[in-house]
């Protein structure tokens, strides 16, 4: 049996590898602290210390954890408008990219349901990726919002090819990327509300998990959370994960793990589990055993935070990876948790 399970595993990381490894558009950036994209943050200290950008940045994550209401809040957009199927607003976050300044989401919606989830992709998703999941949910009866994340496809900045301005080497730029996203997903939610939806849940997938935590936890009107893939902190995924080797690459001659991490306080998860066990919610964490991306001792050490907490949550563990876990049949697999979690709860 012993053996089997490592011939398993071998055959499982190899086909990970392939996968990963399959896009050869990745860009090695320069590291930056980006101290230009704080300037807007509502939470800018008085005892800023300009001449170390590092300083000033713990500074800033301390004010950010410390009123994170304040930090995650917005003013509700008034330009709600649906075209065709595409919801469409202007985020209250502005950045210099015109594009990235409007956000879409697809609705997919369910005839006669108060019910309603937004669906958050994965890093680099493109447009048509999690369509199918949101369309299965609508035939549960639920409507799904698949929300186009910043600097991804509507709103990928000319210069790009992949969404490299949504997690990079660029420190602050990171952070003020995982703002617009959360602020954008909550501004969705005041969208249904205004169409007369009452039961809110979220579906996130990878990075798109990390911002549907961030948001859980600040906004009380979602009560069910899917977390597809799940960790502890942004830093720890960005320096050991498979997938982002190209961003470590542009930034371990001059920082750390630790030094970024703690950089990196005001976006990481673990930051906000008190606050998310604040409301009453019910989530669903799923992980896989094989994972290269999000390392399974960070997803392992959520699920404990959680768990300690004592939180309604179930956790199903796939036998496959993370870029494996969209392919079949652990996507049929991966889809029946949440569609099934999603029906029972919400």
């Amino acid at each position: 049996m012993e053996q089997v399970k490592q011939w398993y595993g071998r055959k499982m990381y190899a086909w990970e590898n392939k996968l990963a490894f399959k896009s050869t558009n990745r860009v090695v950036r320069p590291f930056d602290w980006g101290m230009e994209w704080t300037r807007r943050w509502p939470v800018i200290p008085a005892a800023l210390m300009d001449d170390d950008p590092e300083a000033q940045l713990r500074l800033l994550n301390d004010a950010a954890i410390a009123d994170s209401a304040e930090f995650y809040g917005y003013e509700r957009p008034t330009d709600f408008r649906v075209e065709g199927d595409m919801l469409r607003f202007t985020s209250p976050v502005n950045t210099p990219f015109d594009e990235n300044n409007t956000v879409h989401a697809r609705v997919f919606p369910a005839k006669n349901s108060k019910k309603a989830v937004v669906v958050l992709p994965h890093w680099n998703a493109s447009i048509g990726q999690h369509a199918a999941l949101c369309a299965g949910i609508a035939k549960l009866g639920i409507t799904a919002l698949r929300i186009s994340l910043p600097y991804h496809d509507h709103r990928m900045p000319a210069e790009l090819e992949r969404a490299d301005y949504a997690v990079s080497a660029n420190v602050a730029r990171t952070i003020d990327a995982t703002r617009q996203a959360v602020i954008d997903v909550r501004c969705c939610f005041d969208w249904l509300e205004e169409q007369g939806y009452e039961s809110f849940g979220i579906v996130g997938t990878s990075l798109g998990s990390c911002y549907a935590f961030l948001a859980s936890a600040h906004d009380p009107r979602i009560r069910v959370n899917v977390f597809n893939h799940c960790s502890t902190f942004v830093a720890d995924v960005v320096w050991k994960g498979l997938s982002t080797q190209h961003i470590r690459s542009g930034i371990e001659d001059q920082i750390s793990l630790d030094r970024l991490r703690d950089a990196w306080r005001a976006i990481s998860p673990v930051y906000y589990m008190d606050k998310f066990a604040g409301a009453p919610k019910k989530s669903l964490f799923i992980y896989a055993t094989y994972d290269t991306t999000f390392p399974v001792d960070l997803s392992k050490s959520a699920v404990a935070h959680v768990q300690q907490r004592k939180l309604d949550c179930k956790v199903v563990v796939l036998p496959c990876g993370h870029y494996t876990l969209g392919e079949a049949p652990f996507k049929f697999l991966d889809g029946w948790h949440i569609c099934s979690f999603l029906k029972r709860n919400l």
